[in-house]
């Protein structure tokens, strides 16, 4: 399988903050308890949490059996690394549907360089995929975990938390390392950009909530 390769592209340039808008917390129906408070609304508000500008939604690249890559595997050849199978493609697919189906819309689409990752945007077909390089797995080269994950958490930093919502699609190490938390395929994490000087703020995402919003 061979997918075309997308250019790099600089971040969204940010602008001056504005009042803090709560992000909704509907998708807690599927989260711990003592992470978020639990709201009892129905769908429209789990569509309002994704969709609010100051917000990004990090998620796992969709099913693709396996763990890490085979030895040798090349970037720029898809054939040599681990692959979403049907199961990942419909997934995805699926994923995309109900997001556009609630007219979720991100404003800019980031994706890992290694092909599951990318083949798991474009079939969600939100719009242009862009490589980000601050995304790419570190898995096995445990040295890079680190300072990668502290440049990625920079960068969403430095967002503009008027201008979302944002997604980005990665691999659960990644995940984890910026969050503490775990992530299935075609879950993951919603992030709250600060505004007014508050803070960050991480919720998981299940797969279940991720692909619910319709």
């Amino acid at each position: 399988m061979t997918l075309r390769r997308p250019a790099t592209q600089t971040r969204p340039r940010r602008c001056p903050a504005v009042p803090r808008v709560v992000a909704a917390l509907a998708l807690a129906t599927l989260i711990d308890g003592s992470e978020a408070e639990t709201a009892s609304a129905g769908p429209p508000d789990r569509i309002a949490a994704v969709a609010r500008p100051n917000v990004v939604v990090m998620l796992r690249h969709a099913n693709a059996p396996g763990i890490g890559d085979p030895d040798g595997f090349r970037l720029q050849d898809c054939a040599t690394q681990r692959n979403l199978d049907q199961r990942g493609r419909t997934q995805a697919a699926r994923l995309g549907a109900a997001w556009r189906a609630a007219g979720v819309r991100p404003t800019t689409v980031w994706s890992s360089a290694w092909c599951r990752c990318l083949e798991t945007a474009r079939l969600m077909d939100l719009g242009p995929v862009t490589v980000l390089p601050l995304l790419n797995s570190f898995f096995g080269n445990s040295g890079s975990r680190e300072r990668q994950t502290a440049q990625l958490s920079r960068f969403i930093d430095e967002l503009d938390p008027r201008n979302g919502p944002y997604l980005m699609v990665t691999h659960q190490i990644n995940i984890s390392a910026l969050s503490g938390h775990g992530a299935e395929t075609g879950g993951g994490i919603l992030i709250e950009l600060p505004v007014d000087g508050t803070p960050r703020r991480i919720w998981p995402l299940p797969a279940a909530v991720a692909s619910a919003i319709d």
